[in-house]
């Protein structure tokens, strides 16, 4: 190989790797935000069709859903819901009804007494005290047996459309990588991530975050060579950054998998994202 072809392929390698520049251990408030929104400017390019990935069609099969999602994947309550929902469509039914027959249907969401005692709790709650219907405040979702600050938020901002910040465990795992926030309790989080943003970007906020944390920024081996937002992340080389390799990380319509709904919105689909198979069909 010539001189000139040797440094023209070390140029063509060199403008391949992107330039990660790391913001500076004094970075000043406004230089934080700055980076924070344009961090999420990036994702929302990235993930236009970011949503929810639970299945619902009405703010009690959220609630429920969000609950059953406790310490297992949305890909299991989307397999499990639809036989809970048939037999059990509102929260009636659901508080009047027998609990090993509940169990027997939530079992392979793991934890299946706890959250069968939780969501019959809680139907009766709603039946009891809320006349049957999901509330829309935050002081009154929170009195529901099974539902913190995070179920709260979630059922807020996707099933009545108020701005809410979801502080689940990959929110936290990227905000402390991002350096957004040295917090570690949940509610501190969000109040700290909260003041970098207007109120109206809070959802979408966190579907964004979440959907990368999901596909790219994973906790064990984060596909670094592979993430769009390389040159904004301090934690950048933490996994791996190698293009080719890190591609093979990549989880869901990234990787060409299918996602966590079996019934995902037309965008995701439009995106070339992959329904989810139903249960014991993958």
């Amino acid at each position: 190989m010539t001189k000139s072809a040797t440094a023209k392929s070390a140029a063509a390698k060199s403008a391949a790797v992107k330039p990660v520049a790391k913001p500076p251990k004094d970075e000043s408030r406004t230089a934080l935000v700055r980076r924070a929104r344009r961090i999420n400017r990036e994702l929302a390019d990235v993930y236009p069709y970011a949503h929810p990935e639970l299945d619902f069609e009405n703010p009690f099969q959220l609630v429920v859903a969000t609950v059953l999602s406790a310490q297992t994947t949305d890909l299991r309550v989307n397999q499990t819901t639809p036989a809970l929902f048939a037999k059990y469509p509102t929260p009636e039914d659901l508080a009047a009804a027998n609990p090993e027959e509940v169990e027997e249907i939530l079992r392979p969401t793991g934890f299946f007494r706890a959250k069968t005692k939780s969501v019959m709790g809680l139907s009766r709650a709603l039946v009891e005290q809320f006349g049957g219907e999901v509330p829309g405040r935050l002081e009154d979702l929170v009195k529901l047996p099974g539902v913190g600050r995070k179920t709260a938020f979630v059922v807020l901002g996707n099933a009545f459309g108020r701005p809410g910040i979801t502080v689940d465990t990959h929110f936290q795992r990227l905000v402390k990588r991002w350096q957004w926030t040295t917090a570690t309790e949940p509610d501190k989080i969000e109040a700290a991530v909260g003041a970098l943003f207007p109120k109206s970007d809070w959802t979408m906020l966190s579907h964004h975050v979440i959907f990368h944390g999901r596909r790219i920024c994973h906790a064990r081996k984060p596909a670094c060579g592979a993430c769009p937002i390389a040159p904004l992340c301090p934690a950048y080389g933490e996994g791996e950054t190698d293009p080719e390799k890190a591609k093979k990380l990549l989880k869901y319509e990234k990787g060409g998998f299918p996602g966590q709904r079996l019934k995902p919105p037309q965008a995701y689909l439009d995106a070339g994202g992959k329904a989810a198979p139903p249960l014991g069909a993958g």
